[in-house]
């Protein structure tokens, strides 16, 4: 893993001081800026706004990706795009998630300089100058708008628990993953097209947490700058934030810690495995101790984890292709049937281990690595696999 070169805030050119006078019009569009929505309607318009005040004198353009919010929040771009070729949009179909949206977003356009931030009007706008003069100078690869440096602050934007969990998170990133920014987990940053077009391949598609996947995914030290701002509360919408997002951000620490030999969807089913042998465990007790017979016992507790394991998977494992009504009976019929191949096949593997090496616990770890295997594999490409 290797660590970036932080700069110290506030000695770029452009910071704080920087006014729109001194940035000038470049030929052909220099800025991009991205913004991934879901259902995010009423920000839309308002947000342009802020962009169009404060970007004067600065060739951009921004384009939504949108993961077919149901509020239809691409309509609203579409509309405001017919007066203002600055503004385009993009709709996901079957796709869901921030980083992926980012990076579709970023490798969607030809600036050579990309903003990302968030559509629900928290993040300071005012700020992409100052960090536009800082790309300029030629010094930074890419820049963190950041809530924890000089003065910027997250109170407005976060209540006592979220700010608590945001300031954990971060502890453990730059512990974990050596790196020096004051704010790793910003949904705020510029950086170079050029680089995101090298990381590409190596980026993951899911989380909410791109900047710090970038950051941790090159394997050059990034030369970085850092702008402060304060965080606004949100005026309209509701925080997308919720249990899968701190699953699919510990899974990503994993694998960059890993160096991306351990995937962070190959972790959650793991955990979500792990998960299912308690709640096995634990029916079959509880069967047993109301005097039920062991076999039907065993099969009530086997059934249980099944249906424990495809709905914790759907939920959080595969939760940009999760299945809906119909599908999601179809896919737990997928989903016990290829985990009774992968019993077999454990079963079969794990009995030549034994006939070999009489070892039982090797034995037994052999057919579970099998059975784990066949089950991740399947489910990745039939019971979960992506839409076309």
């Amino acid at each position: 893993m290797t660590s970036s070169r932080l700069a110290p805030l506030g000695t770029w050119p452009g910071d704080l001081t920087t006014t729109k006078t001194e940035i000038p019009r470049q030929d052909g569009i220099e800025l991009s800026i991205v913004i991934p929505t879901f259902n995010e309607r009423e920000n839309i318009v308002p947000l342009v706004e802020r962009l169009r005040a404060a970007l004067v004198g600065v060739a951009w353009e921004v384009i939504f990706v949108d993961d077919d919010s149901s509020d239809k929040t691409v309509d609203v771009v579409r509309s405001l795009s017919l007066t203002d070729q600055r503004i385009r949009g993009i709709r996901r179909i079957h796709r869901r998630g921030l980083a992926g949206a980012c990076l579709e977003g970023i490798l969607s356009t030809s600036a050579p300089i990309v903003a990302v931030m968030d559509a629900d009007l928290q993040h300071d706008e005012t700020r992409l100058v100052a960090m536009l003069a800082m790309m300029r100078s030629n010094r930074t690869d890419l820049v963190v708008a950041t809530r924890y440096g000089g003065q910027g602050s997250s109170e407005e934007g976060f209540n006592r628990i979220r700010q608590a969990g945001s300031q954990m998170a971060i502890r453990i990133a730059k512990r974990l993953l050596k790196i020096e920014t004051s704010d790793p987990m910003s949904g705020f940053f510029m950086v170079k097209r050029a680089l995101i077009d090298e990381l590409a391949p190596k980026l993951s598609q899911q989380g909410f947490k791109i900047l710090l996947d970038i950051i941790a995914s090159s394997p050059a030290p990034l030369k970085l700058g850092e702008i402060s701002y304060v965080f606004r509360p949100r005026l309209h919408g509701e925080s997308k934030l919720d249990a899968s997002v701190v699953f699919e951000y510990l899974g990503l620490l994993i694998a960059k810690w890993s160096g991306d030999i351990i995937s962070s969807r190959m972790l959650l089913f793991g955990l979500v495995g792990l998960s299912g042998v308690v709640v096995h465990l634990t029916i079959l007790r509880l069967l047993l101790l109301g005097g039920q017979a062991f076999p039907a016992s065993q099969a009530s507790a086997m059934l249980a984890a099944v249906i424990s394991n495809y709905t914790f998977n759907n939920a959080l494992t595969y939760r940009d292709r999760r299945r809906h009504g119909a599908r999601f009976l179809t896919g737990l019929m997928l989903f016990s049937a290829f985990c009774s191949i992968g019993v077999l096949a454990g079963t079969g593997v794990s009995s030549l281990f034994y006939s070999q090496e009489p070892q039982w616990w090797l034995a037994g770890l052999a057919g579970a690595v099998i059975g784990a295997g066949w089950n991740y594999i399947t489910s990745s490409m039939i019971t979960w696999r992506r839409a076309g």
